[in-house]
């Protein structure tokens, strides 16, 4: 019998794993015991021996149907062994997920291909709206500069009436192979063409407005549609309203970032508003109706008798509009009590002796005689 361990076992999958799964589990081993990542470690490079060669039977699908049925004898025996033609550092599935590993681990980026026309970037923009902007929902006209297609070559980049030629670095493919010696064989990089930058082509006439970037900038009145509920760092995406893209590809996208400007009555609490309604002394003693400001106007309201400072009522649906519908908040009225400041000598008379009805003695503080100069004054 053979003491190999089970090439299931060793990259951690089961007898049902699908490609995916194997290569994935394939990547996460390989990077782990990889040789680089462990100098002088003789354990972690035979466990990297082990995982390669799992992989290279598991990977393919006739290999894989011979060890399910015969295990490792199946390749025993002047069975084809690894290291040949299928082995690592031959063509096919191993250079490319090699390729894979190395841009993980090393930063190269791995396998590249040729790069197509590139989406243009997206823009991002603060927008200050009012309390009663982000309650009711609005419409917006900012002004955006970004970066469009060139109205002169029209985004080729060259000089109309002009040509471009094959890059000589690449042959026009955008992108140029290295190829890398290891321990393990010879792995190939594909990066994108340094002369060309990907294009393929050779701009010989730059264009005289873009000079060969296919884009030139321009100011742009975008209108944007605010819906009710929004609230501060609410994103409003604008789909195609970014920088143009390459010749050939779409643009980016526009983002506004919403900033609600703060109101002189109210704050706000998610879908909810606050509040702080000052009261007289008689009116929350003796009970009366007052008016009552909200978003939408006032609205009368009977405040009990006996009310106290700080007690608070709630006026329903009465606050935001919730942003994907489903009706509104509600506004939390906070009663504080007005204390008068300036009193005539009949009114302070007339609570002292309130006071007295409730067993109080209150004495007043005397005026000195600057403060009867300055009332002689006032």
């Amino acid at each position: 019998m053979s003491s190999k361990r089970d090439y299931y076992d060793i990259l951690g999958i089961g007898k049902d794993a699908d490609n995916a799964e194997i290569k994935k589990a394939f990547r996460k081993q390989a990077k782990k015991y990889h040789p680089d990542l462990n100098p002088d470690d003789h354990e972690a490079e035979m466990k990297f021996k082990e995982v390669n060669e799992a992989y290279e039977v598991l990977s393919d699908e006739e290999k894989r149907a011979k060890y399910d049925r015969f295990g490792h004898s199946a390749f025993e025996n002047g069975g084809q062994g690894f290291g040949g033609a299928g082995g690592f550092g031959g063509a096919g599935g191993f250079e490319d997920i090699f390729g894979d590993i190395f841009g993980d681990m090393f930063g190269g980026g791995g396998r590249q291909r040729r790069q197509g026309p590139r989406k243009g970037a997206d823009l991002k923009i603060r927008l200050n709206i009012s309390f009663e902007d982000a309650a009711f929902g609005t419409k917006k006209e900012v002004k955006v500069s970004r970066m469009e297609t060139c109205s002169h070559c029209g985004g080729d980049g060259a000089e109309p009436g002009t040509s471009k030629k094959t890059c000589t670095t690449c042959n026009g493919m955008g992108s140029v192979r290295s190829v890398q010696n290891t321990p393990f064989g010879q792995f190939s990089n594909v990066s994108t063409c340094p002369t060309c930058k990907g294009t393929g082509k050779i701009i010989e006439e730059p264009c005289r407005v873009c000079h060969g970037s296919g884009k030139e900038k321009k100011a742009r009145k975008i209108t944007i549609n605010i819906p009710a509920g929004v609230d501060s760092d609410s994103i409003i995406p604008l789909r195609g309203e970014g920088n143009h893209g390459d010749k050939g590809a779409p643009p980016g996208d526009l983002y506004v970032y919403l900033n609600v400007k703060s109101h002189k009555l109210f704050n706000r609490d998610g879908y909810d508003i606050w509040y702080d309604m000052p009261v007289s002394f008689v009116t929350a003693t003796l009970g009366n109706t007052v008016e009552v400001p909200t978003l939408e106007g006032k609205v009368k309201y009977h405040i009990p008798e006996g009310t106290q400072t700080g007690t608070v009522f709630r006026l329903r649906n009465r606050g935001i509009q919730h942003l994907r519908g489903g009706g509104k908040g509600d506004q939390y009225v906070r009663v504080v009590i007005d204390t008068p400041t300036k009193l005539t000598d009949k009114q302070k008379e007339i609570l002292m002796n309130f006071a007295k009805e409730f067993g109080e003695n209150v004495e007043p503080q005397k005026k000195g005689i600057f403060d009867k100069v300055k009332d002689a004054f006032s």
